[in-house]
Order: C-alpha cells, then sequence, then structure tokens
C-alpha cells in the first residue's frame, strides 16, 4: 500500500468548528475508538469512511452525546463541550438526519420543521405564522414544497430534505448526514447535493457519511478514514486517488491463515476452474429498488463464487435475494434450468439453497437454545413442527456435526450463548448442513471469530465444494475472498461491475476494480497481473 501521509490544509483554513482530539471508547471486550482525532471546517463537506466495525457510528455518537467518551476532548467552535445527550449537542448546533427519517408522517410538513419550537399567539399555535416560517426556511433551500402538505404524502427524499430544513432552522453548525442516498435515485440524490452545496456556501459543517464511492468524490472536500477503531488519516478529497482510499479502508492484515497454503490455487482447484461446472443456479437480472441493481449472476456446481466489494456495495443485499429472504422486484431465478420464485427462506429450502446470515446473533443462532436444538432447527422446520425430529435422531445429528466441525462444547445440552464466536458459528454452519442444500451462501462466515476457527472453516468451505456443493462466499476480507473462490464477482454502489476468473488475481488487482468501477479486459479473460 502506498504511503498515504495527510495532505496539508489548502490555503490558510479558518479554525474548525468541531475538534475531537485523542478520543477513546471502550465496550465490554471492545475498544471502539482508540486515540482517535477528528474535526471539520465551516463551509466543508467532510466524508467519514470506513468498513463495518471501523467505528464510524461510535464517533458520531460520541459526538452527538449518545456515547460519553472514556478519555480525550471534544471542542465545538474552540470551545470544550460535553453532551448528555443529542438534545444538549442540537442545542449547541449539531443536527442529524439519520438514514431512517425521524420525523412524523402523519403532520404536516410544516409541523416537522416547527415540531417543539411553533410560533405561539394567545396561548396556543400560530398556524399561520408556523406556516409562513416553515416556506422561509424551506425557499431559503429553493425547496419548492407545500408546507401545509402532509409529510408522508411525499418520497422519501422529500422527507428528507423536509428533516434538513428542521435541522437548518434550529441554527445548526454541523449538519450529520447518515447514509442520507441509501434509498434515492439519482435525481433526488442530484437535489441533495444541490442543498448540501447550498448549506455549505452558508458555512455550515457537513458529515456525510456514504458508502457510495463515486458520490463521496463528487461532493465531499475532505475525508477521514478510520479501521478498526484507529485513525488511518485525513484527506484533501481530491488529492487522494480512490485505490488510495480503497486500501486505507480495507488494510492489510497478516494472520496465521497462510499456513492454509498457497491460496488453495492446487491442482484440484486449476482442473475445475479448466472446466466450467454444470450450471446450478442462474440469476438473470434479479433487483430489489433501494437495494441493488439488476445482476446477472451463475453458480456451478461444486464451485466457490466470492462477491467482494466494500460494506454497503450490495454483497448482502444480493445474497437475500438467493437466499429467499428478500424478494425480488424484477429478473428471474433458474435451479437447474427450472424458473422458481423465493418470497421466504423456506421455499428456497424445498430448492436445496440455504443462506447463512452475517448477523448470527440477530438472524442466526438462537441464544437459549442448546446446540443440540440449534443445529437440528432448520431441518425441524423443513418436515414441519407437527413431525418432530425423534430424540435419538436429534442425538445423532448433534454429534456427527460436533465431531465432524470440532464444535468446542462440553455436550449437546450446552447453550449456545456460552460457546466462543467461532463454535457459536461452526453451530450455524451445522444447521444448514444438516438439511444437506445444494448450495450454501455464506455471509461473513469468518467475521469475529478467531484465527484457528477462521482456518477451520474456510477448510470446510473447500472441502464442500469438492465434495460438489456450490458455496456463495462473501467476506469483506479480500485475502480471504481469494484464498477460497473459483471466480470472483465485484460489486461496487450496489451494481456488478465485475465477474473474474481467479486465476492469479491478486488483492492489488480486485482493489482497482472496486475502486475505478472497471475492469482490465485481460483479467475478465483470466489472464491477470
Amino acid at each position: 500500500m502506498p504511503d498515504l501521509t495527510p495532505a496539508p490544509d489548502a490555503g490558510a483554513s479558518p479554525a474548525p468548528v468541531v475538534d475531537m482530539t485523542g478520543i477513546s471508547i471502550s465496550f465490554p471486550g471492545v475498544k471502539a475508538l482508540d486515540g482517535v482525532d477528528f474535526r471539520m471546517f465551516p463551509g466543508e463537506v467532510h466524508s467519514l469512511m470506513g468498513e463495518n466495525g471501523a467505528g464510524k457510528s461510535t464517533l458520531i455518537k460520541a459526538l452527538t452525546g449518545v456515547y460519553s467518551v472514556d478519555s480525550g476532548v471534544i471542542r465545538l467552535a474552540g470551545k470544550q463541550v460535553t453532551f448528555s445527550g443529542p438534545a444538549q449537542a442540537q442545542a449547541a448546533g449539531i443536527s442529524t438526519v439519520y438514514q431512517e427519517v425521524n420525523l412524523l408522517g402523519n403532520l404536516t410538513v410544516a409541523e416537522n420543521v416547527m415540531l417543539g419550537r411553533e410560533p405561539r399567539r394567545l396561548g396556543g399555535i400560530d398556524w399561520r405564522a408556523m406556516r409562513r416560517r416553515s416556506a422561509e426556511i424551506l425557499q431559503g433551500l429553493h425547496l419548492d414544497i407545500d408546507p401545509g402538505s402532509l409529510l408522508n404524502s411525499h418520497s422519501l427524499a422529500i422527507q428528507q430534505l423536509v428533516a434538513i430544513a428542521r435541522a437548518i432552522d434550529v441554527q445548526a453548525k454541523v449538519l450529520i448526514l447518515d447514509e442520507p442516498t441509501s434509498s434515492l435515485d439519482g435525481e433526488e440524490v442530484a437535489e441533495l447535493f444541490r442543498v448540501i452545496r447550498s448549506l455549505k456556501d452558508r458555512g455550515v459543517a457537513i458529515l456525510f457519511v456514504s458508502h457510495f464511492l463515486d458520490q463521496v468524490y463528487e461532493i465531499s472536500d475532505r475525508l477521514t478514514v478510520l479501521r478498526n477503531g484507529q485513525l488511518v488519516g485525513e484527506y484533501l478529497t481530491h488529492e487522494l486517488l480512490r485505490i488510495d482510499l480503497v486500501q486505507a479502508m480495507i488494510g492489510k492484515e497478516l494472520s496465521a491463515l497462510e499456513d492454509l497454503g498457497s491460496r488453495i490455487h492446487s491442482a484440484e482447484k486449476e482442473a475445475t476452474s479448466a472446466a466450467r461446472p454444470a450450471t446450478f443456479l442462474a440469476a438473470k437480472a434479479i433487483s430489489r429498488k433501494g437495494a441493488i441493481a439488476p445482476v446477472d449472476l451463475t453458480i456451478g456446481a461444486g464451485e466457490v463464487v466470492g462477491l467482494a466489494g466494500l460494506l454497503g456495495s450490495g454483497r448482502t443485499e444480493l445474497a437475500r435475494l438467493i437466499g429467499g429472504v428478500d424478494h425480488t422486484d424484477s429478473g428471474q431465478l433458474k435451479v437447474n434450468g427450472v424458473p422458481i420464485r423465493l418470497r421466504t427462506p423456506r421455499q428456497a429450502i424445498k430448492h436445496q439453497i440455504a443462506y447463512s446470515s452475517e448477523n448470527r446473533r440477530a438472524e442466526g443462532i438462537v441464544d437459549e437454545l442448546s446446540v443440540r436444538d440449534n443445529i437440528v432447527l432448520a431441518l425441524q422446520a423443513d418436515r414441519g413442527w407437527f413431525r418432530p425430529i425423534p430424540r435419538k435422531r436429534q442425538d445423532e445429528l448433534a454429534a456427527s456435526y460436533i465431531e465432524a466441525l470440532n464444535i468446542k462444547t462440553p455436550n449437546a445440552d450446552a447453550l449456545v450463548r456460552n460457546l466462543s464466536g467461532g463454535n457459536q458459528q461452526k453451530v450455524l454452519l451445522a444447521r444448514w448442513l444438516a438439511i444437506a442444500p445444494r448450495l450454501l451462501i455464506l455471509d461473513e462466515p469468518t467475521r469475529g471469530i478467531d484465527v484457528g476457527a477462521k482456518a477451520e472453516i474456510q477448510k470446510l468451505v473447500y472441502s464442500l465444494a469438492e465434495n460438489g456443493m456450490s458455496v456463495l462466499f462473501i467476506s469483506a476480507e479480500l485475502e480471504e475472498v481469494l484464498r477460497l473462490a473459483n471466480r470472483i464477482v465485484v460489486l461496487r454502489d450496489r451494481r456488478k461491475v465485475a465477474d473474474l476468473p481467479n486465476d492469479g488475481l491478486s488483492v492489488d488487482d480486485l482493489l482497482a476494480v472496486i475502486a475505478e468501477g472497471s475492469v482490465d479486459p485481460e483479467l475478465e479473460s483470466g489472464v491477470a497481473s
């Protein structure tokens, strides 16, 4: 990775309106922020960048008073501040507009803009004055919105603009926009950016949080990159190449995983790659509005297809469509050449497709159940609850998978919540293997587990593919994707940008595709640099 020394300020910059120095926050067992410095200048758009777990949300919550800091200092307009909550931060001039608009759809636009600050007359609300003041605020942002219309009669984009108008009316010095474009189309994004530039011209400091690289480079003046709770650096956007930004966000991590061998490019895998296996699943232009643009994807029998891209690129959204967790708005899925429609994970299971979520806590293991109960859960659901699996068979299944996957547990009756993260992940894998799927979708199966457990899971994936199971494998660690996949599909800004044979590909090759959104023809043909 090239030297990413932060660029000096252009010219004589004004004093920062936000200056956070040495911010550290710890939770039980986790150092969320470790001595992070962060600053924002008036009249600038500043993007906060980093992958999942980098510390972005924690830093914002520290700034807005949701979290108190363990150490460090926060200054606003040169004065040291300590906020006890978001209301106090807002009163001081820091407003946040979240991805999920936090307004009241059953009230009018004017009522939402002035909520809690309604003008009064003769002991009641002065409705005429409220509509007049709201109209002035909206006009100041060049927004043609009827203040008397109900908020929920407008699109999400308009609702976000109304939320921004409300933030400006409370005299915001700092405006935080958390994933404001995640559900907007191109025209709506353009309108939002027009408003952002208008606020920038008025001297407001704007924190723009987004996973869309093109948008970040279009609207941002300055970038701060976090990784694993630590500051990587602050950069002027126009001086930082996209590939350098991606490398700064992802980083490179050396670990004992390399003991697995030379990236599993053995003779057996090369032979598999040379002769493309028969297609098990074919997706044609499948999409979901606000989640992912139309995508074509094929997965062969016994093939491991990796999904690569930054957080927010559409990896999980695509996996959830194929796994039946979310339904498609358009396009077609085929299994063994036969069209299918998936509306639920259970329907996917009927077609021998199993989806293992990245969120094993909320959508995976059931804390209150035993290891045995967690392992047989999907199989029992597939059979139906009126056809219980005999206890002897449950014991046999649990014992078999505990041994096969080397699950470290006192016994099958132990509560799964008492196991380590790596062993919980193995229990979750055992659950899906018990239903004998033809396609196993693994979304971040090695996140948050130790190196030893990670190596065992990677070996298992390779073994399953050798025995004919198809695997769709998602990981934020590009080295891991390269180590396991026969082919790698690259996503960026919720669009597919490449489908590459893993024949000599390197991390730098993938970083270049992710950063630029295009691919060298030699890579697509399987001739890697």
